[in-house]
């Protein structure tokens, strides 16, 4: 395996002027090492990581980083600007600018590297020793641990009296959404400023290489937490009961002394932390003006988060079983029975059926992951139960949905009841499962699963009788929505109802999906034509991710169109909600069916009505792309004034020299 960072990835005087052209910058010595397969794709997950959150921290440093498919193996680049850059860091630009890539499948070793330079960063002697170096090779030496910084100067002097009372303890948690850089920095900056006022405080670092869980005794002599997190705190039900502070990971980093001081007031006025529960996975960030809709939206997307990867696997083996073995394969025997390796009919009956198991855990696993989102992991029991009988009812998607909430709050009632402090050890392995389980069976078998069923049999009728008008205006309102947010919580609303259908496939559901599919190509599709025929009046940065939304916009993943997006949105945004609409409509209009639910132009062969199929996105992207070098041309008129030309009195128009 190669080294981490080597002088080849180290700049010494990057001269870029943005934080875009920083990246690019570093990941191009990526690139010519062969860390990086693919530029325009990588640098495109840097842009996605960066949108997630500004990666810009105190004391001028930037640190980009992301996992990528496009990354061979683990790699740091460095750059040090004289200018300095804006990571949006709250005391002002960056002159330290670390690039880390990540490869999707992580390497333990190598991020453990990763999460020492992160605590390095909190270091100012080894800052000190970036700021001054001469040397790529040196300062590569320095980043790989290899040469020392220096000697920290001392943290106590001799005159100093030492504690003579035992010290506040703090046990802390932190992680973020990659779990490569923050997470460790913060868990530093606890540590420092711990031990700036006599505290003793442990870290438990939940990051990508792993965690290891504290040593129980410790949490229990703990007394106080505080939590810096992006990301869903893990067991956090080991520290319910003590006085806790619950933040977003940059607090951690910035605020470490203000978070420790808070710890310490609340444990002095005796209050203490959510008593009987950790807050669910998706209420970890809500806010105080959150109200119902929004949690309600968190939980919904948990389920459809985890029931997705169900979906795509069982989708497309029964599509291709279809496609290799016709439709009649359904009907074959089990090849557990009869398997004959030379026959096609016998592959495409297995394809059948693997994919038929895939996807017959999908209303349960939507319905647990609902109930996970609502209560952490005492909802998963009663959510899987409760989605396994949605399906014996004959509930289908409805119901799981229905049962996945209907299992949080029952388990989010009980978890509410005090209880002694004997029998709390028992509650989430024994009590709670054993009770929520028996209520929403109860409820879904005998109260309202049959009306839901009802309910379920109406929609999937009226599916299979959408007509005409009818279905050119629902293909409209599905395309709108797949445009609206590139692969938000609206866009995910529609394709998790497009899926919901295929578990009860027919006509109507078939034509939903495939609308929903071609309107989500649309966006990517249309933001590579428009830079394609009009690259001028897009960024350099933007023609590069032009290239990669070609095959991001034909592979179905509508993030494509993200970078376009973030840049311009209120002209970028109504170009591809109008070209999804159009292409949602003429999908619906064409009769286009649909079995698969994901791949794009690859499972066109599994389309009903093909040619019409690809007419439809082709005529969606041509109306986006229309309007959005329309729109983008509006603006730019003023800026190709000639310069003698003075401009109208009174517009306010300023021409530069």
């Amino acid at each position: 395996m190669s080294e981490l960072i080597t002088a080849e990835l180290v700049d010494l005087d990057l001269s870029a002027e943005t934080k875009d052209a920083a990246a690019r910058a570093l990941a191009e010595r990526m690139v010519a090492a062969g860390r990086v397969t693919d530029l325009a794709g990588f640098l495109a997950d840097v842009a996605a990581r960066e949108a997630q959150m500004p990666t810009g921290l105190d004391g001028g440093i930037g640190i980009p980083h992301c996992r990528s498919t496009h990354v061979t193996e683990p790699t740091l680049a460095f750059g040090r600007s004289a200018a300095g850059i804006d990571f949006g860091a709250p005391d002002g630009p960056a002159d330290l600018i670390f690039l880390i890539a990540a490869p999707a499948g992580g390497d333990a070793d190598h991020l453990s590297i990763l999460s020492t330079l992160a605590r390095q960063l909190m270091d100012e002697t080894f800052t000190d020793a970036l700021r001054s170096a001469t040397a790529p090779e040196r300062t590569a030496a320095l980043l790989r641990g290899d040469e020392a910084p220096g000697e920290p100067a001392p943290e106590r002097t001799e005159a100093e009296p030492a504690a003579e009372t035992a010290p506040f303890r703090i046990v802390a948690v932190t992680s973020c959404p990659t779990g490569i850089a923050h997470t460790y920095m913060a868990a530093e900056s606890l540590e420092k400023a711990g031990k700036a006022v006599g505290v003793e405080v442990v870290v438990e670092t939940q990051g990508s290489a792993g965690f290891q869980r504290l040593d129980p005794q410790v949490v229990a002599a703990a007394d106080g937490v505080i939590f810096a997190h992006d990301v869903e705190v893990r067991d956090k039900e080991r520290f319910t009961g003590k006085p806790t502070v619950d933040v977003g990971v940059k607090a951690g980093i910035g605020r470490a002394a203000e978070l420790i001081a808070e710890v310490r007031r609340k444990a002095a006025h005796g209050e203490v932390g959510a008593p009987a529960r950790a807050a669910a996975p998706m209420d970890k960030d809500a806010g105080p003006g959150d109200g119902f809709a929004t949690r309600l939206r968190k939980w919904l997307m948990t389920g459809v988060s985890y029931m997705v990867p169900f979906v795509a696997a069982g989708g497309l083996l029964i599509a291709l079983a279809f496609a290799i073995g016709g439709y009649t394969i359904n009907k074959a025997p089990s090849v557990a029975d009869h398997f004959v390796w030379t026959e096609s009919t016998s592959w495409a009956a297995l394809l059948f059926q693997i994919g038929g198991v895939a996807f017959g855990f999908l209303v349960p696993v939507l319905a647990g992951f609902i109930a996970y989102g609502m209560a952490d992991r005492p909802g998963l029991v009663p959510g899987f139960v409760g989605g396994a009988i949605a399906l014996t009812v004959n509930a289908g998607f409805l119901g799981g949905l229905i049962a996945g909430l209907l299992a949080g709050a029952v388990v989010t009632a009980i978890q509410r009841v005090r209880i002694p402090a004997p029998l709390r050890g028992i509650m989430p392995v024994v009590v709670i499962p054993l009770l929520s389980s028996v209520v929403v069976g109860l409820l879904m078998f005998l109260v309202i699963g049959k009306p839901i069923a009802a309910l379920q049999k109406g929609l999937t009728d009226w599916l299979s009788g959408l007509t005409g008008a009818n279905a050119v205006i629902l293909g409209a309102l599905l395309g709108l929505m797949m445009a609206f947010d590139l692969g938000g919580p609206l866009n995910k609303v529609a394709y998790a109802f497009a899926v919901g259908g295929l578990a009860t496939p027919n006509e109507g559901s078939l034509k939903v999906m495939a609308a929903v599919m071609a309107a989500g190509m649309v966006p990517p599709l249309a933001m590579a034509l428009a830079t394609t025929v009009r690259g001028r009046l897009f960024t350099k940065a933007e023609r590069e991710n032009g290239k990669a939304a070609w095959v991001l916009g034909a592979s179905f993943i509508t993030e494509g169109a993200i970078p376009f997006a973030a840049a311009d949105p209120l002209r970028v945004i109504p170009s591809a909600m109008a070209g999804g609409a159009v292409t949602g409509a003429l999908s619906m209009a064409f009769d286009c069916t649909l079995r698969a639910p994901h791949g794009g132009i690859f499972v066109v062969p599994l389309i009903g009505q093909p040619l019409l199929y690809l007419l439809a996105v082709a005529v969606g992207t041509g109306v986006s792309t229309a309007l959005v070098i329309l729109l983008k041309g509006l603006r730019k008129r003023p800026q190709i004034r000639p310069a003698d030309s003075p401009a109208p009195e009174g517009t306010g128009v300023t021409v530069a020299a």
